[in-house]
């Protein structure tokens, strides 16, 4: 069962108005915890999807648009058992801290959300959102970047450049860094397509793999291949830790999926967002906790 409790969106804009340094004094004193549990697994939600624009889930092109519906699924995931975190860009995560539910939870921040959804320049995806500097002093406990790479697009070198540049600072920082890599292309007729083939899915590993000067403190955020099959044979490319995203179709379907591709030797957890903040029932409670106990 759902037990959503209604965020105050008036006493949040009330607080941004008056008082905004209270968002630093609520990250100053938020109490912090290690990346992973005592069983090495992790359990992220993920809510930095509206930040690009990108705010459907399933047929529902709006699904992300009230904030409000946002933050109250959210808390209602964050009090849930097994849950170990979130990644979210600064408005969202902002809220939270204001919200005060952040306390023992791994906080991820979304680094790159310039390219937007059905933009021409969608794979010019610059970092617009939060830099190294900025966990580092908000106490942060780690970063996220997205890298999709299409061979015809001469942005995707723009975003490997920055994105080699963030590895190396974020490392500079001890910080860790989810690389989130795909091989993506545009057909001609509409946006563009990640291509979740094994070659592809593996080829977009190696690349992320080798960014920076150091892969000390990077990890993986990787998509399950069309074929679930393919995972073991995929995830053999890399040696760095993995997480596993979800996409935007949740129910029995993607549970099955992860579930095998989580008994792999490099694969740690899972961070996943619409699947389970909109499941196709509803119920966010019974979404979120099926995800941990695949765990």
């Amino acid at each position: 069962m759902n037990s959503l409790i209604p965020v105050d969106v008036a006493a949040l804009a009330r607080t941004r108005a008056r008082h905004p340094e209270a968002i630093a004094e609520a990250a100053a004193r938020r109490v912090r915890r290690e990346l992973l549990r005592a069983d090495g697994r992790l359990m992220i939600v993920a809510a930095d999807h509206p930040a690009r624009g990108s705010l459907g889930v399933g047929r529902d092109p709006l699904a992300m648009a009230n904030r409000a519906d946002l933050l109250e699924r959210l808390c209602l995931a964050l009090s849930r058992p097994g849950v170990d975190g979130v990644l979210a860009s600064a408005d969202v995560l902002d809220d939270l801290l204001l919200l005060g539910v952040l306390d023992g939870k791994v906080v991820m921040g979304s680094m790159n959300r310039g390219g937007l959804a059905g933009a021409s320049f969608e794979m010019d995806d610059r970092f617009t959102g939060y830099r190294p500097e900025d966990l580092e002093r908000l106490g942060f406990d780690a970063g996220k970047l997205l890298l999709r790479v299409d061979h015809d697009d001469p942005g995707s070198l723009r975003t490997l450049h920055s994105a080699a540049r963030v590895v190396d600072a974020m490392a500079e920082r001890r910080l860790p860094v989810f690389v989130e890599p795909f091989l993506t292309g545009r057909d001609g007729t509409g946006p563009p397509r990640n291509d979740l083939s094994a070659d592809a899915v593996t080829r977009s590993i190696a690349i992320a793999s080798g960014l920076g000067g150091t892969s000390a403190y990077t990890w993986l955020k990787i998509p399950v291949t069309e074929n679930p099959d393919d995972m073991a044979r995929v995830m053999e490319a890399s040696t760095l830790p993995a997480v596993l995203l979800g996409g935007d179709v949740g129910g029995d379907a993607a549970y099955e999926k992860w579930r095998g591709a989580l008994q792999l030797p490099t694969v740690q957890g899972l961070v996943v967002g619409r699947a389970l903040l909109y499941p196709p029932d509803g119920d966010v409670t019974a979404a979120v906790d099926t995800a941990v106990g695949l765990l």
